[in-house]
């Protein structure tokens, strides 16, 4: 039984190590991928030609094709490109392959939740903005976006549990994050105690989803508290 358990702590050590790894691909995959989707999204809220377009079939062919293609595209595709021109970065670690693909990936999801989120505030709080002087960048910044960000919380929340759960095909390009070490510990051990190895991983990104619910949760009380539902106003 106390051998039992020593294993399985010495799985759960060896697999929780990596966690910090995973999570500064998601946060910082989220963020740019945020940043982008915002861009994507006043583009296309403004219907500018041409721009509009191309972003609309960057969406589609984010969404309707597999995330693992997108990756090995970036990783194996793009420094061909670049070095057909002169350009040679084949050098970068597997890393900044991967939270590239993961940033521009999510970014067509979020554009579509900063969107939504945009049309719902409704156009009457934009003209408000511009009745006291505002330009439509001080109105964004100041009244639209904030208010947008509240109604999309919740999509954005269910968004930030799906881009974990893809982060785990990032050690198919070979980043050592949780499910790399899961890959070395069965290898070493020719498959022996695969079991338990994936019941941990499960247990950890469960733990993790588990907690960001909450954290959405609790910034969208702490968000609506005392403030008028616009998109029934």
């Amino acid at each position: 039984m106390d051998a039992s358990l020593t294993e399985w702590g010495a799985l759960f050590t060896q697999l929780i190590a990596r966690l910090p790894l995973t999570l500064f691909m998601l946060i910082l995959s989220l963020f740019l991928g945020l940043f982008l989707g915002v861009i994507i999204a006043i583009i296309r809220i403004k219907q500018i030609p041409v721009l509009c377009q191309l972003l609309t079939v960057f969406i589609s062919f984010s969404r309707c094709t597999p995330l693992l293609v997108q990756l090995f595209l970036v990783y194996f595709g793009v420094p061909q490109l670049l070095a057909a021109v002169g350009i040679y970065i084949n050098d970068l670690t597997p890393l900044v392959f991967a939270i590239a693909t993961f940033s521009i990936h999510i970014s067509a999801y979020l554009s579509e939740v900063i969107r939504s989120a945009y049309m719902a505030v409704g156009p009457d709080q934009l003209e408000a903005c511009y009745s006291v002087g505002m330009t439509y960048t001080q109105a964004l910044r100041r009244i639209i976006l904030p208010q947008a960000f509240v109604l999309a919380l919740p999509n954005l929340g269910n968004t930030t549990i799906e881009l974990l759960k893809d982060t785990t095909i990032a050690f198919t390009i070979g980043v050592l994050d949780i499910m790399g070490q899961a890959r070395i510990i069965i290898g070493n051990s020719y498959g022996l105690g695969m079991f338990k190895v994936y019941v941990i991983i499960s247990i950890i990104y469960w733990t993790v989803c588990a907690l960001i619910e909450v954290t959405i949760h609790r910034l969208e009380t702490r968000y609506k508290k005392g403030r008028v539902n616009v998109a029934k106003s």
